[in-house]
């Protein structure tokens, strides 16, 4: 599995772009979140209006979402005609043709391409685009999924956003790459992850990599300082902040 951080920020971080991961297991390329900024980093590095195979959202605030119609609309430009599996929390249909018909109204109908949709529920298990998806809830202000992808004897647990529940930490359980939303240092934003959570996390999950995301831009120097701290106690083989364009094999 190949995984590439097309951004590793939160929604106001000028330099380091939203947080969004281009996910590759044999020929399957799978999106995972599409913000503001993640449309720009997308076509930069992917030339191929085909090679996408299907777009995971994971909740539906802006820095995770709202660049859906810049990439629809960037594809129809260069031509695309493979459909796009497009799969979510339930009301992704809405959310998603809403948001299409409010940046380019009526631009929906012009699409050469078909929009394929998948709304899932918490708990859910199925197989798609290469991939074995399972899901499970994010604590967070507005309902949020972690999603695990598995292919070739891999797994790939991404948070979204929000701090781990039960069913997500049983989720993660020996994922080989944890990716998981840590805004803040310690535990004091509300419905978000901490460093010293997530680090927590791994260690009890048994998984192989943590990758730590959606740090605060504020705080990301206090971060390289506090993982540096932590790691020899983490317990878990390798912990990082990823940078922007940074690749993973595994």
């Amino acid at each position: 599995m190949k995984v590439h951080f097309l951004g590793v920020g939160e929604a106001c971080d000028p330099e380091r772009f939203n947080t969004s991961l281009l996910v590759r297991s044999k020929n399957h390329y799978i999106l995972l979140d599409c913000g503001f900024t993640t449309p720009h980093r997308y076509f930069a590095d992917c030339s191929d209006p085909e090679q996408l195979e299907a777009l995971w959202i994971s909740h539906f605030h802006g820095d995770h979402f709202f660049g859906v119609p810049l990439l629809l609309l960037r594809f129809w430009e260069m031509g695309r005609t493979r459909p796009l599996l497009i799969v979510g929390p339930f009301g992704v249909q809405e959310k998603v043709e809403m948001a299409l018909d409010l940046a380019y109204p009526a631009f929906g109908k012009k699409l050469r391409y078909a929009l394929e949709y998948l709304s899932v529920a918490p708990g859910a298990s199925f197989e798609a685009a290469g991939f074995f998806w399972q899901t499970a809830s994010m604590d967070h202000s507005e309902p949020c999924l972690a999603v695990r992808l598995t292919s070739g004897g891999k797994s790939l647990l991404y948070s979204g956003d929000g701090r781990p529940t039960e069913t997500s930490a049983d989720l993660a359980r020996g994922c080989d790459l944890l990716v998981h939303e840590a805004y803040s240092v310690s535990e004091q934003t509300p419905g978000h992850g901490s460093i010293a959570g997530c680090l927590a996390l791994a260690r009890q999950a048994g998984c192989a990599k943590l990758a730590l995301v959606h740090v605060n831009r504020l705080e990301r120097e206090q971060a390289t300082d506090e993982v540096r701290k932590l790691c020899p106690l983490g317990g878990v083989p390798e912990v990082f902040l990823p940078d922007v364009g940074e690749t993973l094999v595994f």
